[in-house]
């Protein structure tokens, strides 16, 4: 079995006989919540409804199915002792041939779903930037990466949003409310224009810059020879990544600063006020 890792557009461009596998209904303790999917086709499948017996079985219904072996359109399976799995709670499954308008209502959920993700600004595409945008990809949100070097936004990967701006923190009055801005420019004072930008907004997840106590001790400063009361920079997050870990390479800021990220629109939410991104 062939575990591909390309995008679901060109598996589905590349494979003409695909089920559709999605859940359905999820009660209890489950690997996955309700609504999520997977593709699978004779030999390769993109996506996962939870991974162990669960996922087996659903793929080989899927391939009878695929096979006109027989194959169930629905399943519902606990998961218990009965398939070696401890979860406990218990998921439905429904099988749905890809057809051209199935295909078509998924390209449409696709979508949305992609215009409804949270969006992430990334000030700065030096070693932290490109570090965090590539960790920063592999989740559910959209990225954009704001830089004045066109050479530094030349080395970022095409799965994140290139912008080019002289005057970086111009644009952070249209970013849309229940973003989170990341500041990690090669320039401190460039730094504190654009982190005084967005606390002057209230409508933000997360606002983080790169640094230390020192720096965020100047920033304070800044703040005071700008007029802005202390307080603003309560909602500041300085150092990102926090300091529990005492490793200052890219890579390890990154993940560190991802999960604050995810954990502020946790919050966000729970505050009732969803993450949205631009139409």
């Amino acid at each position: 079995m062939n575990f591909l890792q390309d995008s679901l557009e060109g598996f589905l461009a590349r494979e003409h006989r695909v089920v559709i596998v999605e859940v359905t209904a999820a009660k209890g303790s489950t690997p996955r919540d309700e609504g999520t999917f997977m593709l699978v086709a004779p030999t390769e499948i993109h996506g996962t409804v939870g991974g162990g017996q669960l996922e087996y079985d659903a793929i080989e219904n899927a391939r009878k199915m695929l096979a006109d072996a027989g194959g169930e359109a629905r399943l519902d399976i606990p998961l218990g002792p009965e398939i070696g799995q401890c979860c406990g709670g218990r998921v439905e499954l429904t099988f749905t041939f890809a057809d051209a308008q199935a295909r078509e209502a998924l390209e449409a959920r696709l979508a949305e779903e992609e215009r409804r993700k949270p969006q992430v600004w990334v000030f700065g595409a030096g070693h932290v930037g490109r570090a965090l945008a590539d960790a920063l990809t592999m989740l559910p949100l959209n990225i954009f990466v704001v830089e004045a070097r066109q050479s530094e936004l030349d080395q970022l990967t095409s799965e994140v949003h290139h912008r080019l701006a002289a005057l970086p923190e111009a644009l952070v009055a249209d970013i849309p409310p229940g973003s989170a801005v990341v500041i990690v420019t090669h320039d401190h004072a460039l730094d504190f224009l654009i982190g005084q930008e967005a606390l002057a907004r209230t409508d933000l997840a997360y606002v983080g810059m790169v640094g230390s106590t020192s720096k965020r001790a100047s920033f304070l400063h800044h703040l005071e020879r700008q007029g802005i009361d202390r307080s603003a920079a309560d909602r500041l997050v300085l150092p990102i990544g926090g300091t529990a870990v005492d490793d200052k390479r890219p890579a390890v800021i990154a993940a560190m600063t991802a999960s604050e990220v995810l954990l502020a629109f946790a919050a966000w939410r729970q505050k009732g006020d969803a993450p949205t991104a631009a139409g």
